[in-house]
């Protein structure tokens, strides 16, 4: 339950309009709902803003459709990342009006209520084309926790000037994540042109030497620029989330 679901229940009880057994009713299974495979934090909207998130790797498409409309039960909407196109298509069967992202892999269904809007824009930028899958990812995240995204694409530093033609765009954002793969070099830029919190996101793109985005973790990790915060591997959803405690803090 999302928190201006239950103020508004209290409020009716406090008023009389809603008796406290009921009430308590649909408060009961708030907490956690056990189901054979799964554990749901039917809390997490209260605590955090958003409903628990479905990770979909490791789960079968009848256990991600389960959990997903225990989930959409409560009304607070729904996320399920890292879904391939066969979990996709059953979810939408599912929920018709859910909203599908081929390259991201996500799945997002609008609550009945929209989340709290976030303060200012969420930029994401990516360094290359090849990045896109991780970006989308975070913008669809970001989208969901109640945020406006903007997205800069393609701007990677062996043709810096593309970034730097654009570089008034990151002066206008509350957050910036910056997801790049190979060197991993795009968030040291970015990070000594911007005054705002950039998260950096390494993705597994690029050849041998990148050992899978190691490289690119090690870089941005090492960065020379200030206030640049970096999460793991791949981790779109990771960055797309700490920016939304950002604009909503």
């Amino acid at each position: 339950m999302i928190r201006d679901r239950v103020r508004d229940l209290l409020g009716r009880v406090a008023d009389g309009t809603l008796r406290i057994e009921d009430a308590l009713d649909r408060l009961a299974s708030a907490p956690v709902e056990e189901l054979p495979y799964a554990s749901i934090d039917h809390h997490r909207a209260l605590r955090q803003g958003f409903p628990e998130v479905i990770y979909a790797p490791g789960k079968t498409i009848e256990q991600t459709v389960a959990i997903a409309e225990r989930i959409a039960a409560k009304g607070d909407g729904l996320l399920v990342t890292r879904a391939e196109r066969e979990t996709r298509e059953a979810l939408r069967d599912r929920f018709p009006q859910v909203e599908l992202n081929e390259l991201g892999r996500t799945a997002w269904l609008q609550g009945e209520q929209p989340a709290s809007r976030g303060v200012g824009d969420v930029l994401i930028v990516t360094a290359g084309t090849s990045d896109l899958p991780v970006a989308e990812e975070a913008a669809v995240t970001a989208t969901a926790m109640g945020n406006t995204v903007k997205r800069l694409t393609d701007v990677g530093v062996a043709g810096i000037h593309r970034l730097l033609a654009r570089a008034a765009e990151l002066h206008t954002a509350r957050v910036v994540i910056v997801v790049a793969g190979m060197d991993g070099a795009l968030p040291s830029v970015v990070g000594g042109l911007a005054r705002v919190p950039v998260i950096a996101v390494p993705t597994s793109v690029g050849y041998g030497a990148s050992f899978g985005g190691v490289a690119a973790l090690l870089s941005m990790l090492s960065s020379c620029a200030a206030g640049v915060t970096v999460v793991n591997i791949d981790n779109g959803f990771g960055a797309a989330v700490a920016a939304s405690r950002i604009t909503h803090a």
